[in-house]
């Protein structure tokens, strides 16, 4: 068994000192073809700080090193001079610092090859650097450009700050174009792909491969890498975890598995996998690494149903809309990797793209931070509150349910309340997931729609949420929550299913909660 490399993104040092390294060198081969200027976006911990440092060091000609990977005797092997950018290095607090830092950067680049650079602005001086290391080398330069993002979406939530910082990674990567003589070979990686009018106007030759099938598994690991390169790993898990291989490999895809940007290869972060294997348990390992305080922010401004973020329909062109001056949230929650693509229907005049959770890892951290920001509530009691409600629903315990649900909802401040009924859908939409339930909200049938079906081994509820500000009687809610299920005949889907249904109306009063059940 290999060592397993969490947090090593250096490709000689995987390689040099024995790691596991899952070979993507066959993408790579078709990368070098796929033209001379390229751009790829994934999520953070995907990889691509790796990829960088295996294109490093296969256009420096260490052939060496790719012994027994499939590169190593595909290609013409030759050196030439590479710069790497990692926009993790370079600091940018502010404008002013980013702008100092860049310029550092640029004379330290120039110092490992001997060369005094004269100019005094960043453009003029990238420009230079690049002109006089080919000259010296007589060599074309190869610009290697890790998370060139990182200093515009670390300011997302600081607009004017962000804006700045646009400007000056612009700038810097407008010389790239009229440099095109000295350059060999130009690829950016990031996390969000800005449109073309902010970020890329003056670098327009640029391919975005980011949703190019080609390369649709050049980050990340598939089904069939997972399970031949990490055998060992999956047989030792299963021990300890006393879970037979099938079952275990069952819940890894269930936990980590379901990226995908061409809705048909489905791939793992590898992050997770690496601390699955290390840990030997199961856990948020990729969400923990950064948890989207502006995102949630966001949400809750944009006063969003959170059930819109499961089997949301989208146009193509949301990708390309990604505008500090008007953030979608579908847009950020697809290239910061909380949603991903499930389904393309291309039947109809434009591509209309289906996006969903990934997998449950991100779905269920995603969902208590949600509910912690929308109610108040400490992140360490979400989980223990919802296995509890798991307990009352399964033992038939309505009483317990709603107590817990009312002493979650009366952590809510006054001032955070927002009185309408999606709201209300939302909050118990977050329960349901805490609790690892299945729940469908909105299903479609032919007499309306059902506000929420919860299924259970054994049992089928059928809930209806009413709301009312004031005006009204508890009981007039709930009876009438009750009737819309009847009357509509919500049951009559499952009339073939041996479970038993349950009717559940639920009434919201300010922020009085109460309830009906009946049973079919």
């Amino acid at each position: 068994m290999k060592k397993l490399p969490i947090g090593i993104q250096t490709f000689s040092e995987i390689i040099t000192e024995d790691y596991l390294y899952v070979d993507k060198t066959k993408e790579i081969t078709e990368l070098l073809q796929g033209g001379k200027y390229l751009f790829l976006s994934r999520p953070r911990r995907f990889g691509k700080s790796l990829l960088i440092s295996t294109l490093a060091e296969i256009f420096s000609g260490n052939q060496q090193l790719f012994q027994g990977l499939y590169i190593y005797d595909q290609i013409d092997w030759q050196s030439y001079p590479v710069i790497i950018i990692d926009f993790n290095k370079i600091s940018y607090t502010n404008d002013e610092v980013f702008k100092t830092s860049l310029l550092s950067f640029l004379d330290k680049a120039a110092a490992k090859y001997d060369i005094k650079l004269s100019d005094i602005f960043i453009k003029d001086k990238f420009g230079e650097l690049i002109e006089k290391i080919s000259e010296k080398t007589q060599k074309k330069v190869v610009i290697l450009i890790d998370e060139y993002d990182k200093p515009i979406v670390e300011h997302i939530d600081d607009i004017e700050k962000a804006i700045k910082n646009r400007e000056i990674v612009r700038d810097f990567f407008g010389i790239l174009k009229s440099s095109d003589p000295f350059l060999r070979f130009v690829f950016l990686t990031g996390v969000s792909k800005f449109s073309r009018v902010s970020i890329f106007s003056e670098l327009n030759n640029v391919r975005d491969i980011t949703f190019s099938r080609q390369f649709a598994t050049l980050c990340g690991y598939t089904q069939i890498e997972l399970e031949t390169n990490f055998e060992s790993y999956i047989q030792n898990l299963g021990t300890v975890l006393e879970i037979k291989k099938p079952v275990l490999l069952t819940k890894i895809k269930t936990w980590y598995n379901g990226y995908s940007w061409n809705a048909k290869d489905k791939m793992y972060n590898p992050f997770s996998i690496l601390n699955l294997f290390m840990d030997q348990r199961f856990s948020n390992y990729w969400f923990a690494t950064g948890t989207p305080t502006f995102l949630m922010k966001l949400i809750k401004k944009t006063e969003l149903d959170t059930t819109e973020f499961e089997n949301k329909k989208v146009s193509e062109i949301l990708f390309d809309s990604y505008n500090l001056e008007n953030l979608n949230i579908f847009a950020l929650l697809f290239q910061t990797g909380y949603l991903t693509i499930s389904e393309i229907n291309q039947k109809s005049r434009t591509i209309q793209y289906i996006l969903n959770y990934p997998n449950f890892e991100v779905k269920q951290a995603f969902m208590t931070f949600l509910f912690s920001n929308f109610t108040k509530n400490d992140l360490g009691d979400i989980q223990p509150a919802a296995e509890d409600l798991l307990d009352c629903l399964e033992n038939d315990d309505i009483e317990g349910f709603i107590n817990i649900i009312r002493a979650l909802f009366a952590k809510i401040p006054y001032n955070l309340h927002i009185k309408k009924e999606a709201y209300y859908h939302s909050l118990f939409y977050m329960v349901a997931v805490l609790m690892g339930v299945e729940i469908d909200l909105e299903i479609l049938t032919d007499k309306g729609r059902i506000d929420g079906v919860l299924e259970f081994e054994n049992k089928i509820y059928l809930i209806e949420f009413k709301y009312a500000e004031k005006g009204t009687k508890m009981d007039n809610l709930t009876n009438k929550a009750i009737a819309q299920i009847k009357d509509k005949n919500y049951g009559e889907r499952f009339l073939n299913n041996l479970r038993k249904r349950v009717y559940l109306g639920v009434g919201v009063l300010g922020k009085e909660i109460g309830y009906k059940i009946e049973k079919a």
